[in-house]
């Protein structure tokens, strides 16, 4: 009687529960990272989620942090995107941000220049992320 194989095992979670929040991740190839949040990000767990957000730093070159999931986000949250934001720009990992409500509430006192890289839904954040970097504008002429 032939051996039937084993049915492969089902894939791993990869996710990370930490106090009052889960975050997710789904990998749309093999270097487009999407990381969504749920629940609540705080002084608790937000070091935690940058961690969690980079930990595959190596082999990313597009993330998507969706936090429009979250009912509570503190400024130690707001903190924790400035590192991400931080650390991405040493990676060379191009980064854009999905909030939600409670994120926006945030962003409006502590980013009021809307200095991070901030998309409306998470298609919009990954055409955002893939695009070609803004040109730079050239603000001395050369001599020729």
């Amino acid at each position: 009687m032939p051996h039937v194989p084993d049915p492969p095992p089902a894939p791993v979670p990869d996710s990370l529960i930490c106090h009052t929040a889960r975050f997710d991740t789904t990998w749309t190839d093999p270097a487009t990272a999407i990381v969504a949040g749920k629940g609540e990000v705080d002084a608790a767990n937000g070091i935690r989620f940058v961690d969690y957000a980079l930990r595959h730093a190596e082999q990313t070159q597009w993330l998507v942090i969706d936090l429009s999931g979250l009912s509570f986000f503190s400024t130690a949250g707001f903190s924790a995107l400035h590192t991400l934001n931080v650390q991405c720009v040493g990676e060379d990992i191009r980064w854009a941000l999905v909030p939600g409500t409670a994120v926006h509430r945030v962003l409006r006192i502590c980013d009021p220049d809307s200095a991070l890289p901030i998309c409306p839904d998470v298609p919009a954040a990954l055409v955002a992320v893939q695009e070609d970097p803004p040109r730079s504008f050239e603000l001395i002429t050369k001599t020729r």
